[in-house]
């Protein structure tokens, strides 16, 4: 039974790990996607002396903090972040996250917001709204500036600035709506090394040839672990067909 058990710890763990191969893979286009890694250790469970067996156990959440690739857009809105670093955003529930999807938009009540409707926070934590404006433009220190509608062609100004952050990669986790925030639900400080670059936007850091490869890498090893589990069983019931005939 022990080897039972075994074998279904490694099974349970392949199919932890195509999950997050899965959903690395349907994210690849998504802008500014980091890729979740599933990482596993072997763990001796102890009882009556030595350990007699050993068990495959998750290692906790983690993900994959490389840049992706940048593609120019030309788009006034459209931000990057170069480098290390993360853009402030304000969570459904109302807390500080952050994010590097740089296709801001503005909706219809002047918020500066993801594409996915988060708003963008200034550098005082409070979201980003904007008056009409004839142009916009924003800097590589997050400074937004433009002509608000009625000043004249030489009226740009400085309207806001957003807030740019880069805290430890280890102090970070993946919520549930895909953006990360600080384990200890502390707010990071605001991090004036953090660059953008304008008119671009950085894809996905999944590879998709990688996770196709890994993801048929791990078909073909939860089959074996399962075949595994198929020959303990009937092992376990040869020898118990030996034991009631002797």
């Amino acid at each position: 039974m022990d080897t039972l058990y075994i074998a279904m710890t490694g099974a349970k763990a392949i199919l932890e790990r195509q999950t997050a191969t899965a959903n690395n893979l349907a994210n690849a286009n998504t802008t500014g996607f980091r890729a979740e890694m599933a990482q596993f250790r072997a763990l001796p469970v102890y009882g009556q002396g030595l350990p007699t067996r050993v068990y495959t156990a998750t290692t906790g959440e983690s993900w994959d903090f490389r840049s992706g690739p940048v593609v120019h857009t030309g788009r006034a809105l459209d931000v990057a972040v170069n480098g290390p670093g993360w853009i402030a955003v304000q969570a459904p529930d109302g807390r500080e996250a952050y994010t590097r999807d740089g296709n801001l938009q503005l909706n219809g009540q002047g918020l500066l917001v993801t594409a996915t409707g988060h708003p963008i926070l200034g550098i005082n934590g409070t979201p980003i709204s904007l008056p009409p404006m004839t142009h916009l433009t924003i800097g590589a220190d997050g400074v937004i500036s433009g002509i608000p509608a009625g000043n004249p062609p030489d009226g740009l100004m400085a309207i806001n600035r957003i807030k740019l952050v880069n805290p430890e990669a280890s102090q970070l986790r993946q919520s549930a709506d895909g953006l990360f925030v600080n384990r200890d639900g502390k707010v990071a400080p605001e991090d004036g090394t953090v660059v953008l670059e304008s008119g671009a936007l950085e894809g996905s850091n999944v590879n998709p040839i990688h996770a196709m490869v890994q993801m048929l890498q791990d078909s073909r090893q939860f089959e074996i672990q399962t075949k595994l589990m198929q020959t303990i069983s009937q092992d376990r019931d040869a020898a118990n067909q030996i034991l009631i005939l002797s």
